[in-house]
């Protein structure tokens, strides 16, 4: 049977493999916005960089500072969100920005804008965000279907939880307008969401198999409609 660690690689292998690829192996500032618990962020301090975690939540960043001591890492958490990152972490101070999962429930230009600041020039933005086409395709397949139709189109954030979905071609619009400039676009979650959990669970091999196929695909723009979510790559001139 697949571990829970296992499943949780489908989800994850792809974003992991292109993050720690562009961030080669010197080590570099990185600051993870709305790192939470630090999930990424011990991984990162692991593969020998310097990590800072800005999250609002006291709770996660006790959880943390739990999570790097018994990994034996050392990450920075700081209290704060978007609209103070810059005075907690300073101007011009990372090489890294890591933003994922975020963009949905903020103001995405305020965001970019800070996150813009934050960065060194020739500093890389890692971008994670919700894909709208999958959430269409996810509330139809769930007999949601009037959710479905208004999602379709809209922008807008889809409740006070969820928050926004975007496009590939949203996010890059959005990159351009902050001033960026977008070097590459992974689909994230393609089958992982897809195939049912159980045969994950009980198929010997089928949760290797599974990560194999998500990076096939992954850099392939006719499957980026079926991603759960987009990484996105872009640097800062």
């Amino acid at each position: 049977m697949a571990s829970r660690e296992q499943r949780g690689s489908v989800r994850t292998a792809v974003v992991w493999d292109t993050l720690t690829a562009a961030l080669g192996e010197g080590p570099r500032d990185v600051v993870d916005l709305g790192g939470g618990t630090g999930g990424l962020a011990v991984r990162l301090a692991g593969a020998g960089h310097r990590v800072r975690v800005v999250d609002p939540s006291p709770d996660a960043l006790a959880s943390l500072r739990r999570r790097a001591e018994e990994a034996r890492q050392q990450v920075v958490g700081l209290q704060g969100d978007v609209t103070d990152l810059v005075e907690v972490v300073g101007a011009g101070s990372a090489d890294v920005v890591v933003c994922h999962g975020v963009l949905e429930v903020v103001d995405p230009e305020q965001a970019l804008a800070r996150v813009r600041e934050v960065l060194r020039p020739g500093g890389l933005l890692s971008l994670v965000v919700g894909q709208r086409h999958a959430a269409v395709l996810a509330r139809a397949m769930a007999g949601h279907f009037v959710q479905a139709r208004d999602l379709l189109d809209d922008a807008e954030p889809l409740d006070a939880r969820t928050g926004r979905r975007f496009t590939a071609e949203e996010v890059a619009r959005l990159l351009v307008a902050a001033g960026f400039e977008p070097q590459a676009t992974y689909g994230v979650r393609v089958f992982g969401d897809l195939v049912p959990a159980a045969l994950v669970d009980l198929e010997p091999g089928a949760a290797g198999s599974l990560v194999e196929l998500e990076r096939a695909v992954a850099q392939r723009p006719e499957y980026f409609p079926l991603a759960t979510q987009l990484h996105v790559l872009a640097t800062r001139p």
